[in-house]
């Protein structure tokens, strides 16, 4: 009983038109979601390579500072 006197904000309009804004607003914001997400992906991977870069070169560093082992 009390989840029906919580929902008095919800209505469905009789007429249609008025869903247009709301789904032209969604599709935006699915638009600009995916647009951050494809920007995160890629900084990502850039981030990855550098990374990887760094690795290998810290790696070859000490690789030239130890003595060879007999």
């Amino acid at each position: 009983m009390e989840a029906v006197l919580l929902m008095p904000f919800l209505y469905f309009p009789e007429d249609k038109t008025l869903y247009i804004p709301a789904v032209a607003s969604l599709l935006v914001c699915i638009f600009l979601c995916y647009l951050a997400f494809r920007w995160i992906k890629k900084k990502s991977a850039e981030q990855e390579k550098a990374t990887q870069e760094l690795e290998q070169r810290i790696l070859a560093e000490r690789n030239a500072k130890q003595p060879p082992s007999h």
